[in-house]
């Protein structure tokens, strides 16, 4: 019974937040374009969940493996080989390219490892990088989440929410 609760939270937990982002992108005439690895397009999902989203929601992609990192984002091959498709540098480039090439005002990247596999001891299951890029800023942060991999999913999706909604404003 606690598993379906706690799955329960997770999924309405962000309605408010997705609400004052809608709002506040809306109202605010921002418009932002969004680059997901491992949440599989749970973020573009939820960003687009309200009527009037493509007022501001221009593009999401999913580029799940490098080769679609490197051809729809442009991210060098020698950047993800150096850092690893999982790294600060890479969730960088996502957000920053998916801002620049749809020249929106916010450019959000998720990369990580949900797992179950794809785990090294410097990046364990639940290693994940969110990037938000504005104008003349980026704001990365890195996270290590535990839990199945949708309970990964699922935290990924909502702190890169939550990143935007902080930085929305600044």
């Amino acid at each position: 019974m606690s598993i379906h609760l706690k799955t329960a939270i997770i999924l309405t937990m962000p309605e408010k937040l997705i609400k004052k982002i809608h709002l506040w992108l809306k109202n605010h005439k921002k418009t932002i374009a969004v680059a997901e690895s491992c949440t599989g397009g749970q973020l573009c999902s939820l960003l687009t969940r309200s009527p009037g989203a493509s007022d501001y929601f221009i593009l999401g992609v999913v580029t799940y493996s490098n080769k679609s990192k490197e051809m729809v984002l442009n991210i060098p091959a020698k950047i993800i080989n150096k850092y690893g498709a999982v790294s600060r540098q890479v969730a960088a480039l996502m957000a920053k390219s998916i801002r620049g090439k749809n020249h929106t005002d916010f450019g959000l990247s998720v990369t990580g490892i949900a797992g179950p596999t794809g785990a090294t001891p410097a990046k364990p299951i639940g290693t994940v990088y969110i990037c938000l890029s504005k104008k003349n800023k980026n704001v990365c942060r890195k996270f290590n989440f535990c839990g199945s991999r949708q309970n990964i999913r699922n935290q990924a999706t909502q702190s890169a929410l939550h990143l935007l909604c902080a930085h929305l404003s600044q």
